[in-house]
């Protein structure tokens, strides 16, 4: 038995990008156009002042609080954890890992009137405490900067890696596999990096190329990295009877999977006998 995801596709793609600067607003027009999600991770205690004229050259542009909510609130995308100040989490005690966290989350759920749930470690740096004060603060997720350059279901979602950052090399021989797969196994392409990048290496032509080659497909599921989580805790959530062929769904959305060659849906809050 095999998961699938909704509507029983064997692909997922999702993306992920920090900081809350300018060039998020170019890189969502892009995503956009080809229908793909993306988790855009915010520090709530670093938006720029309103009226802010950054100076000719700099490439580093924070959003300030209003144009953040301008430009993530309502729409499609998910705003997720970056910690308050961007803190490296190890280096902090622990009550300076709370504060970086939940105020945070506190902040971003008061600006944009929804639940955050996911994360991404600033400097990529993290540790058993800082995974587990994650965890006490209502954290479901949080994302590294370790590249697996595979398409594996995560396992441990608060030391969370992804498949590259944009700038690797393998970057399109690895869109080249992933949608060459025609596995029944499901096959989960992440992707992370900062849009402030495209500007800085003069890049853009890498996202618009990724998009182009990665949307569209009836075969990929298009999700935000909570949604992923979600659905995959639903699955991993069904409880079999002592022969495994009767299942419970006590999630709260309907779960695709594959048995025997054959596509089954189970939704949510029935059972289903194989």
């Amino acid at each position: 038995m095999n998961l699938l995801f909704p509507g029983g596709l064997s692909k997922a793609l999702t993306l992920s990008y920090d900081d809350g600067v300018e060039q998020d607003a170019d890189l969502i027009s892009i995503l956009d156009r080809h229908g793909i999600r993306a988790t855009f991770n915010l520090n709530s205690g670093l938006f720029a002042p309103e009226g802010t004229v950054w100076p000719q050259g700099q490439i580093h542009r924070r959003l300030t609080e209003k144009a953040a909510l301008a430009l993530y609130g309502g729409t499609k995308h998910e705003v997720a954890v970056h910690c308050l100040t961007h803190a490296s989490l190890p280096a902090l005690p622990p009550s300076g890992m709370v504060r970086e966290i939940y105020e945070d989350r506190q902040n971003l759920e008061r600006i944009f009137g929804t639940l955050v749930r996911g994360s991404a470690y600033p400097y990529g740096a993290f540790s058993d405490a800082a995974a587990d004060t994650l965890r006490m603060c209502g954290i479901c997720y949080a994302r590294t900067v370790i590249s697996s350059h595979r398409f594996d279901l995560p396992l441990d979602w608060l030391r969370l890696p992804a498949t590259c950052h944009h700038d690797d090399p393998q970057l399109f021989e690895l869109c080249d596999r992933f949608l060459a797969g025609r596995s029944m196994d499901a096959s989960f392409f992440y992707l992370w990096g900062h849009a402030y990048e495209f500007e800085e290496h003069d890049n853009w032509h890498v996202i618009r190329r990724f998009c182009e080659k990665m949307g569209g497909h009836s075969d990929i599921w298009y999700c935000t990295n909570i949604e992923a989580y979600d659905y995959i805790q639903s699955y991993r959530s069904l409880v079999f009877s002592s022969d495994g062929h009767t299942l419970f769904n006590p999630s709260f959305q309907d779960v695709w999977f594959s048995h025997n060659g054959q596509t089954f849906c189970i939704p949510s809050g029935q059972i289903l006998k194989l």
